[in-house]
């Protein structure tokens, strides 16, 4: 059976201009938990693969879907390298678009590990 090229070959991803994006779709994106968690680790390096961004137990159909909402409302770019996806934080242009509003989010995001972590006053 003969597979056209153009089947195998993954489609590019799309990035928004931030012009199309509003402050919704941005806080929506962010209101889970889970993204903000993604966002957090991306924003703490120069690149990561979509797995290591997320929790361990994560199916990939829903690591996929974080990472498409985060990407559709321009919060990353995602870049194929060899078989794997890296993804970074478009801080700059959302800085510029919409001033502040990752830092103010992410200030009041608690990881994880820091939800388990047992509070000093206990």
């Amino acid at each position: 059976m003969h597979v056209p090229i153009s089947f195998l070959m993954s489609r590019p991803f799309h990035h928004p201009s931030l012009h199309d994006v509003s402050i919704d779709d941005i806080l929506r994106a962010l209101a889970d938990p889970a993204r903000r968690d993604i966002v957090a680790k991306l924003l703490s390096c120069n690149g990561m693969s979509c797995r290591e961004a997320c929790m361990d137990n994560t199916p990939a159909s829903t690591i996929s879907h974080h990472h498409k909402v985060l990407r559709a409302c321009g919060i990353i770019r995602s870049e194929k390298q060899g078989v794997e996806v890296i993804n970074t934080v478009r801080k700059d242009d959302l800085e510029r678009y919409f001033p502040g509003l990752l830092d103010t989010i992410l200030r009041h995001h608690q990881t994880p590990a820091a939800k388990n972590k047992p509070s000093s006053a206990e």
